[in-house]
């Protein structure tokens, strides 16, 4: 099936003398590299028919555009997939934890892409996949993946232009006293063989903006910790994690960045991607979106209740 898009020649337009090439570029806002993909494929019609780039078109002419049909080859696995919003041009999941997004060469299968390929199968539904947001393997909530190269392209000039809100929920192990703040921190990656990142003089400028929910206090150990609500105003890998365990308020059960805390029954960092809101990649809509709380984060909190 082709995504299609339809626009009619106004008076205005026609007075301006556009091409078919300059209404692909100035009324549908495809990249070049879409517009290319297009023209190969013989995506572009006049009124029905066929037609050039270069033609001019007429008051109340019909420009119609096929988007080309491409297709992923993950092997479909039954891996859950939860879906929050679908429609054509792109969908939205709550990912579970542990499961890593895309295959890798240490991870061949059991990865979101093949889960997604399986659920395609399931729903009589074929598209690419493409995912325009990352989410670590052990991190749960929010993922975005775009249906065709339009979506893609658009929604991921929003994120460059900081125009998709992320909201994360974390538990941190410590109390944070200041009720919000903004880590403005550069974090780059120490060695290219380690996965770990840092703090650095020289790295990428990463900006985390924390809102703190709930503070607990264990009434025998003493031990605190705290709930934060968390915005990025940057996506750099591992950033929230990096971020607050430079601050000495590491995301608990995360190993990777500090954490050895199992008093609340985490088996992996207590990091979830809450909420989600951008435009529409060919609407314009504005969507928000929310995944609910997991049940390993939800057992935890109630935990921190009984302390």
């Amino acid at each position: 099936m082709y995504k299609n898009f339809q626009y009619t020649v106004s008076m205005e337009d026609f007075n301006m003398s556009l091409t078919l090439k300059d209404y692909l570029r100035q009324k549908f806002n495809f990249s070049s590299r879409l517009m290319t993909k297009i023209k190969k494929n013989k995506g572009l019609f006049l009124n029905g028919e066929s037609a050039p780039g270069w033609i001019v078109p007429k008051e109340n002419d019909v420009i119609t555009v096929n988007l080309p049909k491409e297709t992923s080859n993950f092997h479909p696995e039954n891996i859950p997939i939860r879906v929050v919003y679908e429609d054509e041009d792109m969908m939205v999941i709550n990912k579970h934890p542990f499961v890593v997004v895309h295959p890798t060469s240490s991870h061949l299968n059991g990865t979101i892409a093949n889960g997604v390929s399986n659920y395609m199968i399931e729903n009589s539904s074929e598209f690419k996949i493409r995912f325009i947001n990352r989410l670590d393997r052990d991190t749960s909530g929010l993922l975005i993946i775009g249906k065709n190269s339009n979506a893609q392209n658009k929604i991921s000039i929003q994120m460059a232009e900081n125009n998709v809100l992320k909201e994360y929920v974390a538990i941190v192990s410590g109390i944070v006293e200041n009720s919000k703040g903004t880590i403005d921190l550069p974090i780059g990656r120490p060695s290219p063989t380690d996965i770990k990142r840092a703090v650095m003089k020289n790295g990428s400028k990463s900006i985390t903006h924390y809102k703190v929910i709930s503070t607990f206090k264990n009434k025998i150990s003493g031990k605190g910790y705290t709930i934060l609500s968390l915005k990025l105003e940057t996506g750099r890998t591992h950033q929230i994690r990096v971020h607050l365990s430079h601050m000495g308020f590491p995301i608990v059960a995360d190993t990777l960045y500090g954490s050895e805390d199992t008093e609340l029954g985490m088996k992996r960092q207590a990091l979830h991607s809450h909420k989600l809101t951008l435009f529409h990649p060919v609407t314009g809509e504005r969507l928000a979106l929310v995944a609910s709380i997991p049940e390993d984060m939800s057992y935890a909190i109630e935990k921190l209740k009984e302390l």
